[in-house]
C-alpha cells in the first residue's frame, strides 16, 4: 500500500481527508471489512493521528464507518430505513408496534426536560418503561417511555408481581385505555450514553439520533418517549405529522 500525501486545500485538513477516505472506502474496502489501525492510516495519508481521528469521527457520523467493541473500525453497510411516527395515531405498544418491551420501574426522579413536558412535581411517581427496537434482527434503537403514575392509576399494584417484560406490557396496556388526542416529536443529534450504547452494541459517545415524542390525552401530556437510534445504521422516515396546540408550562 503506497503513501498518499494530501494536497493543500482551503477546507480543514480533516475534511479533505474525509473525502479521500470516503473514496478509498468505495474502491478498496468491502462492507464489514476492518480498517487498518490509526498509525498505519495516518502514515499512509501523511497526517497527524488527531487529524485522522477527526475524519474517522465524521465518517462514522455519516454512517460510513462503525466502531465495534473488541473488533475495531469497520466499513458500515448501507443505512436501513426506519419508520418513525406512523400515519395513524396510536399509543406505544399498539398492534403493529415493533418495539420489544424489556422492563418497567416506578421512580420519583426523571430528567428535568421530561418533568417539564409532563408537568410533574418533585416526588411525583412516574413509570419508566424500557423498550428495544429491532430491524432485520439487529437492535437499532433503545427507548425510555415516561408515564406519570397518576395517569394510569392502579397500574403499579397490578404490575408489582409480574416479570420485567410483563410489567412493561402492563403499563402499555393501561395507556391503550386512554384517549389519544395526538402526538408530536423532535429529532436531535446526540451521543450514546453508556446504558444505551450497551443495548445498541455501540461505544459510549457514539453518534445517535434522539427522537423525543410527546403524547397528549385530554389536553395534557400523558407520556413522553425518548428513543435513541443508531445514527450509523438508521435512516429515519416519517409519516403524517400532527400539529398540537402549545401547552401552558
Amino acid at each position: 500500500m503506497g503513501t498518499t500525501q494530501l494536497e493543500t486545500a482551503p477546507e480543514p485538513k480533516y475534511w479533505h481527508l474525509k473525502t479521500v477516505l470516503s473514496d478509498a472506502l468505495d474502491s478498496e474496502f468491502a462492507v464489514g471489512e476492518i480498517l487498518p489501525n490509526e498509525r498505519d492510516l495516518a502514515a499512509r495519508f501523511g497526517v497527524a493521528r488527531a487529524t485522522l481521528r477527526q475524519a474517522l469521527e465524521q465518517l462514522e457520523l455519516e454512517g460510513r464507518l462503525q466502531r465495534r467493541r473488541g473488533v475495531g473500525t469497520t466499513v458500515a453497510p448501507p443505512r436501513v430505513g426506519v419508520a418513525v411516527g406512523p400515519a395513524r395515531h396510536s399509543w406505544p405498544g399498539a398492534p403493529g408496534d415493533d418495539w420489544q418491551p424489556a422492563d418497567a420501574a416506578e421512580s420519583d426522579t426523571v430528567p428535568s426536560a421530561v418533568a417539564r413536558m409532563l408537568a410533574t412535581a418533585p416526588g411525583d411517581r412516574v413509570h419508566i418503561v424500557r423498550r428495544t427496537r429491532l430491524t432485520q434482527g439487529r437492535p437499532v434503537a433503545a427507548e425510555l417511555l415516561y408515564v406519570p403514575a397518576a395517569a394510569v392509576p392502579g397500574c403499579a399494584e397490578s404490575a408489582a408481581a409480574l416479570t420485567a417484560p410483563a410489567r412493561a406490557r402492563a403499563v402499555l396496556r393501561a395507556l391503550q385505555e386512554l384517549r389519544l388526542d395526538g402526538q408530536d416529536r423532535t429529532v436531535e443529534l446526540g451521543s450514546a450514553r453508556a446504558e444505551d450504547a450497551k443495548q445498541l452494541d455501540r461505544l459510549p459517545g457514539a453518534p445517535v439520533l434522539v427522537v423525543t415524542t410527546r403524547y397528549v390525552s385530554d389536553g395534557r401530556t400523558t407520556a413522553v418517549s425518548v428513543a435513541t437510534y443508531r445514527a450509523d445504521t438508521c435512516r429515519l422516515t416519517f409519516g403524517e405529522s400532527t400539529t398540537l396546540p402549545l401547552l401552558a408550562g
